[in-house]
């Protein structure tokens, strides 16, 4: 934030995975809503696996480093606010997701899709208490690989389950557009039958350029039109980059290790 000179009047975009992987997830969450208005936040699937333990009655993984943030006297305030995020945002022809956008979905698709999950995930109580599937049902359900491929008929928490996956862990797809969750690697080494989401220029992106994380080893370079690829492997001691709405310039900031 110092190195890209943050002011007051900026807003903030932040792709998700904002915390795991990292020594300070609580500050960082801690910082991010004390800024409150001035950012805009997408989930990743790191927080709402933090959602998931704290909400739905997960354990933390071997490779987790929430500890801190686990064991803090706000974690269920800042769980909270965090649960209010969204899963798409859009805005100034741009817009932001953690992991992609299914070809099979027009953006208009994508955006009510989200607000699906949105709406389950940030729930009053006395909402979660009144409905079908609360928040902490979500929370308690929400792993799994299935169903893989999305279909319009789709319903309940394999609905939701389809449409934060697509959002929030799809890196390659199939000719008929179902997920595999398995290849991480880079684009030289794609499994046979299996091409990246942005593989073909989607006319049903509306034009908009669209913003994502997740995929580290892309190093930043989605080779797609459009599609800005901003996870720099920070997590791997390399970079973490940010990217200027206005013009498009890309600023990086070395990892800090040590």
């Amino acid at each position: 934030m110092k190195k890209v000179r943050l002011k007051d009047s900026d807003e903030l975009w932040l792709a998700g995975d904002l915390i795991n992987r990292g020594p300070d997830s609580l500050k960082v969450l801690r910082k991010l809503r004390q800024l409150g208005e001035q950012t805009r936040i997408v989930l990743g699937n790191h927080d709402l696996h933090f959602l998931a333990i704290v909400f739905g009655g997960h354990s933390a993984g071997a490779k987790d480093t929430l500890g801190d943030l686990l064991a803090a006297d706000d974690v269920e305030e800042l769980a909270h606010w965090l649960r209010g995020q969204k899963l798409l945002h859009s805005a100034y022809g741009h817009t932001m997701v953690h992991a992609g956008l299914p070809p099979q979905w027009g953006l208009k698709q994508a955006q009510t899709y989200a607000r699906e999950v949105e709406a389950v995930i940030g729930q009053s109580e006395e909402e979660a208490a009144a409905a079908a599937l609360s928040y902490r049902d979500f929370f308690a359900s929400m792993y799994g690989n299935k169903p893989s491929l999305w279909d319009p008929a789709l319903n309940g928490m394999d609905r939701l389950r389809c449409i934060v996956n697509y959002l929030t862990r799809m890196r390659l797809l199939y000719p008929d557009g179902s997920m595999d969750f398995a290849h991480k690697g880079p684009l030289r080494d794609l499994p046979q039958g299996l091409s990246p989401w942005f593989a073909s220029e989607s006319g049903q992106r509306e034009g908009q350029t669209v913003l994502f994380g997740h995929w580290a080893s892309l190093n930043g370079d989605a080779r797609a039109p459009r599609c800005v690829a901003l996870d720099t492997g920070c997590v791997w001691g390399r970079e973490l980059t940010a990217y200027r709405l206005d013009d498009g310039v890309k600023l990086s900031q070395p990892a800090i290790t040590g």
